[in-house]
């Protein structure tokens, strides 16, 4: 049974779920973040203007392309040709924390992908929220317990959704992006992070 989870402060979106409960607020998901007109034209400007790079990557005795395209700015020095500024203020009245980076990723079609994990620790600061906005095409995230029951929640992510994961559900599920032999239109995942310093 999926939970509501929205409270006084729910400025931008009232139909808030919670898809994983923690002590840290879980992994909570907003389908309706912003309205359609915003995430369209949103997204428009990110797929045409962001500084979209191509990454090959190591994998056993070959170097393999990464399934997708990145992108990575500094809260701090954010381009003003871009929606981000703005992105940023909705998504920390919606999810207060400090966020200082943001990673974003372009799946093309259906081949674009990311394999199961959970994201990497070492980076970020204990107790705040790695949040992400989807723009473009609807995509299924699936969430994994990483012990115990194994069962797997599949989640379509919509244009203008909000989804939010506490750092304590990345050390109890693990989350992807599987590949689709359907026809899959282009989607943006902008990812907001609070990453240790130094």
């Amino acid at each position: 049974m999926k939970a509501l989870c929205a409270h006084a402060d729910d400025l931008f979106a009232t139909d808030c779920r919670t898809l994983v409960d923690d002590a840290e607020g879980g992994v909570r998901y907003w389908p309706g973040f912003v309205d359609a007109a915003t995430a369209e034209a949103w997204f428009e400007i990110l797929h045409a203007r962001a500084a979209w790079t191509h990454l090959q990557r190591p994998m056993y005795d070959r170097i393999v392309d990464v399934p997708r395209l990145l992108a990575h700015y500094d809260t701090q020095e954010l381009p003003d040709d871009l929606p981000l500024a703005d992105m940023l203020q909705r998504v920390r009245a919606q999810v207060p924390a400090p966020y200082n980076r943001i990673g974003m990723n372009l799946y093309r079609d259906g081949r674009d992908s990311v394999a199961m994990h959970h994201d990497k620790l070492h980076t970020l600061v204990p107790g705040r929220p790695i949040t992400l906005v989807s723009l473009g095409a609807p995509r299924r995230m699936l969430i994994r317990a990483q012990r115990g029951a194994r069962d797997t929640l599949a989640v379509d992510l919509a244009p203008g959704s909000l989804l939010s994961m506490s750092h304590a559900s990345q050390l109890s599920h693990e989350h992807g992006i599987p590949k689709t032999r359907r026809a899959q239109g282009p989607r943006i995942s902008v990812v907001f992070r609070v990453r240790r310093e130094g």
